[in-house]
This record gives structure tokens, C-alpha cells and sequence, in this order.
């Protein structure tokens, strides 16, 4: 079966970088936290997530085809 060379070796650092810190995710974290300060600029932005759809407010434009969806009436 053919590895990916590149894949091989994210493996391998990742490994390498477990085993230096106990396999502890939050001492992993809390090192790459230090680091980005470090820095003094984000390496990943955060993006905002969205905010969840009400089930009711699902399909509610193909309900009506001569309303559009601020003519609808809220969901009680």
C-alpha cells in the first residue's frame, strides 16, 4: 500500500511533540498558546460561527410562494 511521505511525517512531529509533553492536550495547547503570544499576531483567526436555524424557520420561503420571508409571520 503507498504512504504519503507527507503524511508520514505530520506523524512522526506529531509524535514527537505527544511524547515531550505526556500525551497532555492541555499542556500541548498551552504551549502552542505561548508560542502564538509569542508572535504577537493570531496564526489562526477565529471565525465567528452561525448562529443556529430555529426549526420552524426551515423551509418557511417554499411554504409560501407569493410571501417573501419578511413578509412571513414570526415563529410563536
Amino acid at each position: 500500500m503507498w504512504q504519503d511521505p507527507i503524511v508520514e511525517e505530520v506523524h512522526r512531529i506529531r509524535e514527537r511533540l505527544a511524547a515531550e509533553f505526556g500525551f497532555d492536550v492541555k499542556a500541548i495547547f498551552a504551549d502552542l498558546r505561548k508560542r502564538q503570544a509569542a508572535l504577537a499576531v493570531k496564526l489562526v483567526a477565529q471565525k465567528k460561527r452561525a448562529e443556529p436555524v430555529a426549526e420552524a424557520d426551515r423551509g418557511r420561503e417554499s411554504a409560501s410562494p407569493g410571501l417573501s420571508s419578511s413578509d412571513a409571520a414570526p415563529a410563536a
